[in-house]
């Protein structure tokens, strides 16, 4: 769409994820866009209609768009395919929508239960409510999803600036150890590489060393850490090593904790060998 709309229009009454978060999209893309709601789509609006109205934006009628696995469309995903791709690029924006607006989707066809649609259910007046102002409440929703949107945005382009930077990290290393000055995401970048062991700075002070998992989302190594050493006590892990700030090992053997950065990198070398 060239021209920006300064406006669009939504079904009234009660909210669901769906109409929220296209609305919530909506303002991500447009934020000085107007959201209006009533119970009929105005004929000839000069904006975009969603989820009312039968248009472009609706998915009420008897041959609604269904993707190619089966998971039909609602108004967020026929905004999302639309739109979408002015956020993200054409893999994050699929990607997303596989992961995220599928989900919100499938509940708007079918009632299948998920956490975020109920959370934004949640958030329509209750019967018992003394002041019934749907609007209100469901500009308050739609604040509540754009931030969510936002934040997951962030996220994604985050992580490809990560994916990056420790990329050309890997590039200038000779070995199987990375060591990191800073904690960055380094999980996507790792995958298919030669490095066994990252090091990086915890959070709770001291540093990490993580054993490299054999899937991102794994908590299974490539190499995992001696098997005395896991679940060991301070006492007994000095002993093995002889490292003073050596404070723990996971008892799954993928992940040691170490006081100093030097230290930190000894040990790494230490299970290595």
């Amino acid at each position: 769409m060239n021209i920006k709309p300064r406006k669009a229009f939504t079904h009234g009454g009660i909210f669901h994820a769906d109409d929220v978060f296209g609305a919530a999209l909506l303002k991500i893309l447009y934020p000085d866009i107007i959201i209006e709601r009533g119970m009929i789509a105005p004929k000839e609006y000069d904006g975009i209609v969603f989820d009312i109205g039968m248009g472009k934006y609706d998915h009420h009628m008897q041959n609604n768009k269904v993707r190619d696995n089966g998971v039909p469309y609602a108004s967020f995903g026929l905004l999302w395919e639309e739109f979408g791709t002015e956020i993200l690029s054409i893999d994050d924006a699929k990607e997303f929508d596989q992961e995220f607006v599928q989900i919100i989707d499938l509940t708007d066809n079918t009632g299948e239960k998920n956490t975020m649609s109920t959370c934004i259910s949640d958030m329509n007046p209750r019967w018992d409510m003394k002041e019934q102002n749907s609007d209100l409440l469901f500009s308050n929703a739609v604040d509540f999803a754009k931030g969510i949107l936002e934040r997951h945005f962030e996220s994604i382009n985050s992580r490809h600036k990560a994916y990056d930077i420790v990329t050309k990290m890997i590039e200038q290393n000779s070995d199987n150890i990375l060591v990191m000055k800073e904690m960055i995401p380094w999980k996507d970048a790792v995958k298919g590489t030669k490095i066994l062991y990252v090091v990086f700075p915890s959070v709770r002070g001291g540093y990490i060393v993580q054993a490299v998992p054999t899937e991102e989302n794994s908590m299974i190594p490539k190499k995992a850490f001696p098997k005395e050493w896991r679940g060991a006590d301070v006492d007994t892990l000095f002993s093995l090593t002889s490292i003073k700030t050596f404070q723990f090992c996971h008892k799954s053997g993928h992940l040691c904790a170490v006081g100093e950065l030097n230290d930190a990198i000894r040990l790494a070398y230490m299970a290595l060998k």
